[in-house]
């Protein structure tokens, strides 16, 4: 009886930390809006632009104001919730494969490689659509070759992959010092520069629908695949003994992973430690249940990067890189968790 009681608890607690998780975020959503520096826009005239795109109201706000939410901070805001949900469902997913709090979506290359890609179109005077496709395959390219290297060696396989990473990361980091060196410091070189450090404020509503095709593709197995993950973690051994194909598995999250980071990563840059701290906060308030943890860290992850991008673009006169920001935040919460860890052992 007892435990049947603090069973119900523990769910009915559960409902209310997920209700406040979604509360949050929408008060998030619609008050970014607000936010930037075209002031003077109220969130009752956001709600009427938008109305009047289905049924013609009257107002007279400028149509300045209309160009601002509808073509520059809409695009922004989804973009934010799209690369903040998807890089944290990734990390959360990375973590519960490889059964390591500290693993993150690019530990195999795919930042690095990313970053390679783009830097070689930029290099190379490629259009911005085709710095977003270098980027995202060169991504897929380099968690590719991690895999491949990582597959090679039969001992200790997790570690194998995680070095393997390690090691097309240093490569594709040392090609993308190439690309600087040889860029020209007048033109290319501050726009890839500009690109690494990662930002929202080039977006449009285009990349956003060419990207959702990826996230799409990326994010539903694991979405459906999330109680499967629960299994993985109890280790190789039970989860065979449960019918569970465990290398499959862990090539499905591992490609789907990387194609949700890819896809963030090709239309938003880099913008690190979305990956690894979303998924300790989530996991810090609904507990290590996949099935409650993943759709948790999905939303926490947009509502993170939410509050992120407005604070960039409105903390001084001119937009602070999302790359950094993220960095500010993350480096202090990472340190935090090894103390923590180290006061706990």
């Amino acid at each position: 009886m007892n435990q049947n009681a603090t069973r119900l608890g523990k769910k009915k607690l559960l409902r209310v930390k997920m209700s406040v998780i979604i509360a949050v975020f929408i008060v998030l959503f619609f008050g970014s809006f607000n936010f930037g520096r075209y002031d003077g826009i109220s969130l009752w005239n956001v709600v009427l632009i938008f109305v009047n795109k289905v049924f013609p109201v009257h107002g007279d706000w400028p149509k300045s104001f209309e160009t601002v939410v509808l073509y520059i901070r809409f695009p922004r805001i989804i973009a934010a919730v799209l690369i903040g949900g998807a890089l944290a469902l990734a990390g959360t997913s990375y973590q519960a494969v490889f059964k390591n709090p500290l693993v993150s979506p690019d530990i195999l290359g795919a930042s690095a490689g990313a970053s390679f890609g783009a830097a070689l179109a930029i290099f190379n005077s490629f259009g911005a659509v085709w710095v977003q496709i270098s980027a995202f395959i060169m991504s897929l390219i380099a968690v590719g070759c991690s895999c491949f290297v990582g597959g090679r060696i039969k001992r200790d396989p997790s570690l194998a992959l995680i070095l393997s990473g390690i090691f097309v990361s240093s490569l594709a980091s040392a090609l993308v010092s190439l690309m600087k060196f040889l860029a020209d410091p007048l033109d290319k070189l501050p726009t890839i520069t500009f690109w690494l450090l990662g930002t929202l404020s080039n977006i449009t509503l285009t990349d956003i629908t060419w990207a959702l095709i990826p996230m799409a593709v990326g994010a539903v197995p694991l979405i459906l695949l999330r109680w499967r993950l629960n299994v993985l973690s109890m280790g190789d051994d039970e989860a065979k003994a449960l019918g569970i194909e465990t290398k499959r598995l862990r090539f499905v999250v591992i490609l789907c992973s990387t194609i949700l980071t890819a896809a963030s990563i090709s239309i938003g840059g880099l913008i690190g430690w979305v990956g690894l701290v979303i998924p300790h906060l989530a996991r810090t308030i609904v507990g290590s249940n996949n099935k409650i943890l993943i759709p948790a860290a999905i939303i926490i992850g947009g509502s993170f990067l939410l509050l992120v991008d407005n604070f960039a673009r409105s903390l001084s006169s001119v937009e602070i890189p999302l790359g950094v920001l993220t960095a500010i935040v993350g480096a202090p919460f990472f340190i935090t968790l090894m103390l923590r860890g180290k006061e706990a052992s």
